[in-house]
């Protein structure tokens, strides 16, 4: 009784310590990548990107009531809710340490605990779960509304009540545990998919405690058990039971002529009776194994069941409304993921492979208006040489390069099998598992991106032990994000590892399938490309929980070492402290500064920043995640400027995205498209190829537009395949100007009519035209200046579609203004509407408390920070070209308030250095001394750490970053010199000299 009580506190006790700490640190507001979208799909009940989390979208919506109308406490509140599930989960990781530790310190499962047992068994809970709530990647989920911290729980739930059938299965009714499981797990894919992975582990769980005689074959056996439950979880229940709803729909639709959703309520109600019927048969059969089975098959439905928010809300028709799964066939290519592809995992070519030819898939079906139509079929491709288990198989130039430049492999030499399981085990499971597994429990240098080197800093792993014998910078080793560890959890990690092995080889096994099917299986399976967008150590969590347990195990693995020695007690109080001191003290006093985000607002501020910088009623395009989810809160849940549609290009190839922008929303009209649906619905001009008719100047937008969209034959052309496609005859394009309506409509003052040309022409940048190309053109056409039409600035080129020529900063967006453009111009993009953007930066902008923040992610200084810097800078330069010397010394002076000084790169250095300048020559001698010596400041630690890498190894420096950082040591010595600040100007020459010397050898005699 008293070792169940003190489990209890205990357990509660590093539940509260947990949320306290997550609480304290976690982000006020919405944060960056998908909680922006994951925040307004909770607010306001609607759909986001796939798989879907509706159990996650409805837990979040209870949580956003808490704010009592406060829209902006919103974020505030779901980011609490990550915080207390987070906190929750290292409860039960505590209760799963103490469960396994008292299976290795009691060999009888009612024998009393006290003394030394009880210390021991509570030291390693203690230890091993206050370990978890420190590290890095489960910390960096805790404190933002993103899935993983929910997800993280249900794991840590299942696990914890496989463990708790296991103490009590000999008792009536145990198996009650294993529905709670498979309820669980229903529910979790409502929430995230990892959860599944634990069902390997479970499944040995239950084969040791049920099997009298355990032999190597059986066990495997039991193992291939469990992974084909997994399949059957995976594929049969979550993805099978909607693709067969969908084809009894088809046949309910289009045979019976009944109402879409007709057969699937069918095929639902046939599995529901299909369940009933064969628990009543097992009843009264009296076969316990197939009512468990069937009860656990029920369970896992009834928390599948959540899932029915998907469709029901995509008819509803929100704002968002990722793929509008309304039927069966979308809902199960929602579910599936099936817009992003599909990944070879058993067999499939190599990256040099042909394709040879081409076969007929199955049909791809979509909705109509009272039947499902065909919208083609999918093609399979036969490709002339394959391989087993294809690693690098992605075609894309930018992969290939990577795989090349990674393994060294000569140009023109083809792949080998070597080379395929080099990449897997070297950049897959190296580089993007292992190199995170250290970064929880060895240390880190920095939170850069540090997928494309296993030698340099950024983002790479640290002891810390003998950092002080590399000359670090200071720019690494004073900054919040370095966080060596000294290997300590790690250590005390692998102590107990093996003393479990040892002790409980059995129980080890199945933390260790833990550990592999939530790490390393995940790697084998999504089988990534390349390079990832952000660094994916989220993904691996389970794996890093699961080694939490035996760093807990640790604890008894030293008491039992120092029992020898000393009294057992004692041996245990030791043990206890010393665990608590080197992994969570450590842990905390280290990851602290790194996860402090309670200062930080750059991601609302920045999303504000863009939406402000639009004129009243505009088109926003953007495209990446994090210049599009921030907006989205900012406007569905915040409402900050609903007059602007925000317009994702990356989702504007789907003719359901086109489709919702032809509708209301919030306080923005229909976008001025013209298409009906049938005219690009699925399989119909999803892409459009150049076809050069050799028409002579540029051919008007309009009239291109209507030729691409023509279903007359006679503008078509014919393929080999017989079938006929439209083509696109020109790039040359146009919009004719009518300088009176691009006035009335605002878009610039009456005294710039002179500035206006009398056409709008540019040149198309692609060979085809794909949906989201369509329907900007059919905007253009059709727009005639009454919207404002405006990119984000951190867009790429290839979605300007050659614009830039008209594409004029008015802030953190580009506005397309019919000027006569300046083709001398090197840089099309730092053109500015000067007075316009004057009043965004200075009057409207929100700075994301940039300077006193204190602590800044990843995105917030290297995405957003150089953004920042640019935006003050092409303002400036832009005034004083202009003449408006006073406001541009304002806007350097402004930018001096706001920001603080770092460097995410040295190219940051340089765009610096023109502000100095600025500031001189705008008679601000201090600020420009002040500007000067930070640059230097920041350069000299750059090329005395590059000095020390070139002393050892010629080629470990960073020659780019060195030949950059020698041209602005340059430009600080010429703009000093100018400016007659002699002292400064003798000190940076003097330095530049030293580095001449220095690098020499790699760059050629100097500067």
């Amino acid at each position: 009784m008293q070792y169940k009580k003190i489990n209890n506190l205990l357990g509660w006790l590093c539940f509260v310590i947990a949320s306290i700490t997550y609480i304290l640190t976690l982000e006020p507001s919405v944060s960056f990548w998908d909680c922006g979208e994951f925040i307004s799909c909770a607010y306001r009940l609607q759909v986001a990107h796939q798989p879907g989390y509706p159990v996650f979208a409805m837990i979040g919506k209870v949580l956003s009531l808490l704010s009592f109308g406060d829209n902006t406490k919103v974020p505030f509140f779901t980011n609490m809710g990550s915080a207390l599930a987070s906190g929750a989960t290292i409860m039960f990781l505590f209760w799963t340490i103490t469960a396994f530790a008292k299976k290795l310190m009691v060999e009888k499962r009612n024998e009393a605990i006290d003394g030394y047992k009880l210390y021991v068994i509570m030291g390693a809970g203690l230890v091993g779960a206050l370990a978890f709530t420190y590290t890095d990647t489960f910390w960096f989920s805790a404190v933002e509304t993103i899935v993983f911290a929910l997800s993280s729980l249900c794991t840590a739930i299942v696990f914890w009540a496989i463990l708790k059938w296991d103490e009590h299965a000999d008792e009536p009714g145990a198996d009650k545990w294993i529905v709670f499981i498979a309820y669980v797990i229903g529910l979790s894919i409502g929430i995230h998919l990892l959860n599944l992975l634990t069902i390997p582990a479970i499944a040995m769980v239950y084969y040791f405690r049920r099997t009298k005689k355990v032999t190597v074959g059986s066990g495997i056996l039991a193992f291939l058990a469990g992974v084909v439950i997994l399949g059957l979880v995976q594929y049969g229940i979550r993805g099978y039971t909607i693709k067969f709803a969908a084809y009894f729909d088809l046949f309910f639709v289009n045979s019976l002529g009944m109402g879409f959703g007709s057969g699937a309520f069918f095929f639902i109600l046939l599995i529901l009776i299909a369940l009933v019927l064969g628990i009543i048969y097992s009843i009264r059969k009296k076969k316990p194994m197939l009512n468990l089975a069937l009860l656990c098959v029920a369970f896992i439905y009834f928390g599948y069941g959540s899932f029915a928010y998907i469709p029901i809300r995509a008819t509803a028709n929100p704002d968002l409304n990722n793929s509008h799964p309304d039927n069966a066939f979308t809902l199960y290519g929602y579910l599936n993921r099936i817009q992003y592809g599909e990944v070879p995992l058993v067999s499939g070519p190599f990256y040099d492979a042909q394709v040879t030819d081409q076969k007929q898939g199955s049909i791809i079906y979509r909705k109509g208006n009272t039947q499902y139509e065909n919208a083609g079929h999918k093609t399979d491709y036969v490709y002339d040489h394959t391989t087993a288990l294809p690693r690098m198989y992605s075609t894309d130039p930018n992969d290939v390069q990577f795989y090349k430049q990674w393994l060294r492999i000569p140009e023109g030499q083809a792949p080998t099998m070597g080379d395929n399981l080099k990449w897997m085990f070297s950049w897959q499971m190296y580089q993007m598992y292992w190199r995170y597994f250290f970064w929880n429990f060895v240390g880190r240098y920095n939170d850069a991106d540090g997928q494309t080197s296993t030698e340099g800093i950024d983002g790479n792993w640290t002891s810390g032990i003998f950092d002080g014998g590399k000359h670090l910078p200071k720019s690494v080793t004073e900054a919040t994000t370095y966080t060596p560890l000294y290997a300590l959890p790690l250590i005390i990690g692998l102590i107990g590892l093996f003393f479990h092995v040892n002790r409980r080889s059995k129980d080890a096994l199945i933390v260790g399938l833990l550990f592999f099917f939530t790490g390393l299986a995940i790697v084998l399976y999504v089988n990534q490309a390349s390079v990832q967008p952000r660094e994916r150590d989220y993904s691996y969590v389970g794996s890093f929980y699961a080694f939490a347990i035996w760093i807990g195990l640790g604890v008894i693995a030293i008491a039992e070492f120092g029992r020898k020695y000393i009294d057992a007690k004692m041996a245990a109080i030791g043990s206890t402290v010393i665990g608590l001191l080197v992994c969570p003290v450590v842990l905390a006093a280290k990851e602290w500064k790194n996860h402090d985000r309670s200062t930080k607002m750059t991601p609302h501020d920045m999303a504000y920043n863009y939406l402000i910088s639009c004129p009243p009623n505009a088109i926003l395009f953007t495209y990446g995640d994090n210049d599009t989810y921030s907006l989205w809160y900012d406007q569905e849940v915040e409402g900050i400027r609903p007059d602007v549609r925000i317009v994702n290009l990356s989702l504007f190839t789907g003719d359901w995205y086109i489709r919702q922008m032809q509708k209301k929303m919030n306080n923005s009209e229909p976008l001025p498209i013209t298409m009906p649906f049938d005219k690009y619905k699925e399989g119909v001009r999803d892409v459009i190829y150049f076809n050069d008719q050799k028409l002579p100047g540029y051919q008007d937008i309009k009239e291109v537009f209507d030729f691409i969209t023509s279903d007359d034959k006679a503008a078509q052309v014919q393929y080999q395949s017989l079938e006929y496609g439209n083509y696109l005859p020109t790039k040359n394009l146009k919009v004719t100007v009518n300088p009176d309506e691009v006035i009335a409509n605002g878009v610039v003052k009456a005294d710039q009519k002179d500035k206006l040309a009398s056409a709008m022409e540019w040149k198309y940048t692609s060979n085809y035209v794909t949906k989201e190309n369509l329907a900007m053109f059919d905007i253009l056409a059709h727009n005639h200046w009454k919207r404002p039409i405006c990119f984000t600035t951190t867009i790429g080129n290839e979605n300007l579609i050659g614009l830039q020529p008209y594409l004029y900063k008015e802030g953190f967006t580009y506005h397309l203004i019919p000027f006569k453009p300046d083709t001398a111009l090197h840089d099309q993009l730092s053109k500015t509407n000067t007075d316009v953007m004057y009043d965004n930066v200075m009057n409207k902008f929100k700075f994301g408390n940039f300077k006193k923040a204190r602590y800044l992610d990843h995105e917030s200084t290297s995405m957003f920070y150089p953004v920042m810097v640019t935006t003050f800078l092409d303002l400036a330069q832009n005034l004083v070209q202009e003449g408006k010397n006073d406001k541009a010394l304002k806007v350097v002076q402004k930018y001096d308030a706001e920001l603080p000084d770092i460097y995410p790169y040295v190219d940051v250095a340089g765009r610096k250095l023109y502000l100095t300048q600025l500031a001189y020559q705008l008679h601000d001698v201090v600020l420009g001394n002040k500007l000067a010596t930070n640059i230097d400041n920041y350069l000299t630690d750059q090329l005395d750490y590059n000095a020390y890498l070139l002393s050892q190894d010629v080629n470990s420096i960073n020659g780019r970053d060195v030949q950059i950082g020698m041209q602005v040591l340059n430009g600080l010595v010429q703009f000093t010199k100018d400016n007659h600040q002699t002292a400064l100007a003798t000190k940076f020459e003097n330095q530049l000299k030293g580095y001449e010397t220095k690098f020499r050898a790699v760059l050629g005699g100097g500067q």
